[in-house]
């Protein structure tokens, strides 16, 4: 049987519009309502009963364990005194033989263990029950959460629905770019396959960021000494000019000074060397 988000809601609303408390749950049975039940006289708070809480039932629990240890030893207490009265009033008076207390702490040993073993029946279940109780409890917080998740479900769906009419519509218009009309599958790969590059990229960065520093020492050393052959280029590029010069000047016929300077030099020189007769 299918139902609708509305009906699936308001069932849950209505379950959990009925407070869950164990002393709610309890009076069926306890009656503690009841006209003709007995005020309590006990000095416990009434607002445990009222808004009850771990902390609160915990406090109960241990002024009742006090409340009727009190009670069974004043009760022991009243019940031996009483005995002892009627034995020693009675007519004929009663006596208590030795054989007797002998067979009867005989049987209050085996009492003793029965109610033990009973006292450890209890516990086991006591925290048997206490385990459920937290487990329900759990459930129950995990069932309120999951309801008011819920109940916003129907503007969400509605919105993305919304959302899902809008891309269907743009979806419906060509576009420039093919990547945007891809099927989901066909997307995922692309995602994946864009993240790898991306991946490799960045890695390409951090190994050029790592050897920065080094090609940086190096790009200094080359232009210290790029200097000195800058300059070397520069005188040699002046001589050439200066040379290039003068040899358009011989071509055009207008001679060379320094040329006729070292030529009038030579034959000065030739000149004395014979004078004086000295070889070269």
């Amino acid at each position: 049987m299918v139902h609708s988000y509305e009906e699936i809601i308001y069932a849950l609303s209505e379950l959990q519009s009925q407070e869950l408390s164990i002393i709610r749950l309890s009076e069926p049975i306890s009656a503690a309502n009841a006209p003709d039940a007995p005020k309590r006289t006990s000095d416990v708070s009434s607002d445990a009963f009222e808004d009850p809480s771990p902390a609160s039932l915990a406090a109960d629990l241990g002024h009742y364990k006090e409340l009727f240890s009190k009670l069974r030893f004043s009760y022991l207490e009243q019940v031996t005194k009483e005995k002892f009265l009627r034995a020693i009033v009675g007519d004929p008076p009663q006596i208590i033989e030795q054989q007797e207390n002998v067979e009867l702490e005989a049987q209050l040993v085996a009492v003793k263990a029965d109610l033990k073993l009973q006292k450890a029946d209890v516990a086991a279940l006591v925290e048997e029950l206490e385990a459920h109780g937290q487990e329900l409890s759990r459930r129950y917080e995990n069932v309120s959460l999951q309801t008011a998740q819920l109940s916003t479900l129907p503007a969400q769906i509605s919105s993305l629905q919304e959302t899902l009419v809008d891309l269907r519509a743009r979806q419906s218009k060509p576009s420039a770019n093919p990547s945007l009309s891809l099927p989901l599958p066909a997307t995922l790969e692309l995602v994946v396959s864009r993240q790898a590059e991306l991946d490799d990229l960045n890695k390409q960065l951090r190994s050029l960021q790592q050897s920065l520093p080094r090609k940086t020492r190096e790009l200094e050393l080359l232009e210290k000494e790029l200097k000195p052959l800058e300059a070397q280029k520069a005188a040699t590029v002046a001589a050439a000019q200066e040379a290039r010069r003068r040899k358009e000047e011989a071509e055009r016929g207008l001679g060379d000074e320094l040329e006729l300077k070292g030529r009038w030099y030579r034959s000065v020189e030739t000149g004395l060397r014979e004078m004086l007769g000295v070889e070269s």
